[in-house]
């Protein structure tokens, strides 16, 4: 099976089991300001001013802290080498795989983007408030989280956002394959977003926890993009996406990696998952957590133990031979996806945590999340993003980076 056949298999398959980024460089000045969150994210070291939204689930904090500010490249310039780690689901549970990878974020003053599921706010014993298009009340491809496990939840994304992470949406179901998203109607998608956005902001009324304080954000203005399930759906959401005013999606499979471009009329970036060597073949895979497993284990999460090493090693490889094929030529975003999953044996965390740290030993490397990429490309000269996207994966400017981007190049702003 070729490296393209594989990918679809994997993307149709994503839901099963899984639950499931500020500014920085390699030097660690990504984090700069704002307010602070101890680990358990029960409350700030810096006050905020507070304003409760609804019945207090939410409430609006003021200005998200620890945001680069955007500056357009110089002329003839290099860019900097862009890494978006991203997260489907995001769920907190027994693993506390959330809380990790907040710490690998601050250990690098890296950025990350969690997609929230919507449904892993609302407890299973309101989960006839869910009304999933084309499905009976409740119904749900993943599992309802523990109530225990949404508590932690809300306090892992709580904390996120006050590192200055990105909190868009998985949406709810996880519905995939011939009865899914795929099949849905705009309308639809509207739908499924507006319960996504109900549950995280009537989280206080359906759980009946009193002992949290209230998610730091007003969810509404916050969320501005979005990954669908099995990375199904995307044509019938995006004029959904579009009038909700959201400023991308990440739900396309198999991109190249190039400069990201717009979609629906121009008024929203792609941000899709890339095609990337997969160490050891010749042929290229998702860059995305299931799409390592099941290439190496066929899809089964349990799969040969005594390969455990390899597999971890190989995973680690592939998403450093996608790193360097942009660091060294195009400098084009790098796009990686994952889910807080301990799929044979944890070996894919690992992999992402060890990525991570050899990334960040390079110069001029930047973790974002989506939403700031969004802010750099849009503070850009237009006429140099378009001579970005003339490069091809693997391919550096003719003459070099001065005299590719010279003429085009604006001031720094």
């Amino acid at each position: 099976m070729n490296g393209i056949s594989r990918r679809r298999v994997l993307t149709a398959g994503a839901a099963a089991g899984a639950l499931g980024t500020l500014a920085a460089c390699s030097s660690g000045t990504g984090l700069s300001a704002g307010g602070s969150e101890p680990a358990d994210g029960k409350g700030t070291a810096q006050a905020r001013p507070v304003k409760p939204i609804g019945d207090g689930s939410t409430a609006d904090t003021g200005a998200q802290p620890r945001q680069p500010k955007p500056a357009r490249l110089r002329p003839g310039r290099r860019p900097p080498q862009f890494v978006v780690f991203s997260w489907d689901g995001a769920g907190e549970v027994s693993s506390k795989l959330f809380s990790r990878f907040r710490k690998v974020a601050a250990g690098h003053g890296a950025g990350m983007t969690f997609f929230l599921s919507g449904i892993y706010t609302l407890p299973e014993s309101k989960k006839h408030l869910y009304r999933p298009p084309q499905h009976p009340a409740g119904a749900s491809a993943i599992g309802y989280l523990a109530d225990r496990h949404i508590h932690a939840t809300l306090q892992q994304v709580r904390a996120a956002w006050l590192e200055g992470h990105e909190i868009g949406t998985h949406f709810n179901g996880h519905f995939c394959g011939a009865g899914g998203v795929r099949n849905w109607s705009p309308s639809e998608w509207r739908s499924e977003i507006e319960q996504a956005v109900d549950f995280v902001t009537k989280w206080k009324t359906n759980t009946g926890f009193t002992d949290l304080e209230p998610l730091p954000f007003d969810y509404r203005k916050e969320l501005v993009g979005g990954r669908t399930p099995c990375l199904e759906g995307q044509a019938n959401l995006l004029p959904t996406a579009a009038a909700l005013g959201w400023k991308y999606d990440a739900s396309s499979p198999g991109g190249l990696q190039i400069w990201p471009g717009k979609v629906q009329g121009g008024r929203l970036w792609d941000f899709p998952l890339q095609s990337i060597p997969f160490s050891g073949h010749s042929f290229q895979v998702l860059s995305m957590d299931y799409n390592m497993m099941f290439n190496q284990s066929g899809g089964n999460p349990l799969g040969d133990r005594a390969r455990y090493a390899t597999w971890r090693a190989q995973a680690r490889d592939t998403y450093l031979a996608g790193f360097r094929r942009a660091y060294e030529t195009n400098r084009a975003p790098l796009f990686i996806g994952n889910h807080f999953e301990r799929w044979n044996g944890g070996i894919y965390m690992d992999a992402v945590e060890e990525a991570i740290g050899e990334m960040a030993a390079h110069d001029d490397v930047r973790f974002v999340s989506f939403k700031q990429l969004v802010t750099w490309l849009e503070a850009q000269d237009p006429a140099v993003l378009r001579k970005l996207r003339t490069l091809s994966p693997g391919q550096s400017p003719t003459g070099g980076w001065a005299e590719f981007l010279g003429a085009a190049g604006s001031p720094s702003s």
